[in-house]
C-alpha cells in the first residue's frame, strides 16, 4: 500500500472512534448488563430472577465489582493464553513443513 492511503486509513479510524464522542454530549455508555435489567422492568415490573450466581449462593452475598472484574480479567487471560498457544502451534507447524 501507498503511504498516502495508510495515512488516510489511520485518520478515518481516528474519525470514527472519536467524533461520536463530541456530537453526543449528554449520551450516558452504559453496559448491556443494565440495558437488559431496565427493559424488562419495563416489561414485567414483578419479574423476579429464577437463578442466582453460583459464588453469590455459596458466599451469600453478591460479589464486589473489583472481585468481578478479577474474575473477568482472569477469564480473558486464559482465553488469550489459549488461542495464543494454538497460533503458535500452527506457525511453527508451517515454518516446519517449509524446512526453516
Amino acid at each position: 500500500m501507498k503511504k498516502g492511503t495508510v495515512i488516510a486509513l489511520i485518520v478515518a479510524v481516528l474519525l470514527i472512534a472519536f467524533i461520536p464522542l463530541f456530537l453526543l454530549k449528554d449520551a450516558e455508555f452504559g453496559g448491556s448488563d443494565d440495558a437488559g435489567s431496565a427493559v424488562v422492568e419495563e416489561v414485567d415490573s414483578e419479574y423476579e430472577a429464577w437463578a442466582t450466581p453460583v459464588l453469590e449462593r455459596a458466599l451469600g452475598g453478591e460479589l464486589p465489582g473489583e472481585v468481578e472484574s478479577l474474575l473477568f480479567c482472569v477469564q480473558t487471560g486464559i482465553g488469550v493464553g489459549i488461542v495464543a498457544f494454538f497460533m503458535g502451534r500452527f506457525v511453527e507447524r508451517k515454518k516446519q513443513g517449509r524446512g526453516e
